[in-house]
């Protein structure tokens, strides 16, 4: 049970955003992102876009920092990726 975290290298809104993942459950990633001050409306189908603000304080929370690419094989496996125009349990 790992939250996973990409670099902050996502433009958009004038700021640059990362990733935050679980590769175990939903319900460990929002309790996460919660903790990390998060709104709700940051989760996007099967991450949070986290503000490049935010970065150092989700690795001091614990958040293993990995690339993009792993970061998508990771919660691919794990069965938690939702690709755009698709579907997905209820979050």
């Amino acid at each position: 049970m790992t939250v996973y975290v990409d670099p902050p290298t996502w433009p958009g809104h004038g700021r640059m955003w990362s990733h935050l993942v679980s590769d175990a459950s939903f319900a460990e990633l929002h309790a996460f992102a919660e903790r990390l001050g998060c709104p709700p409306r940051a989760f996007e189908r099967d991450h949070y876009d986290l503000p490049s603000h935010l970065y150092p304080d989700a690795v001091r929370a614990g958040a293993v920092e990995i690339g993009s690419k792993e970061l998508v094989r990771r919660i691919t496996e794990a069965g938690l990726r939702r690709p755009k125009g698709r579907s997905g349990p209820a979050a």
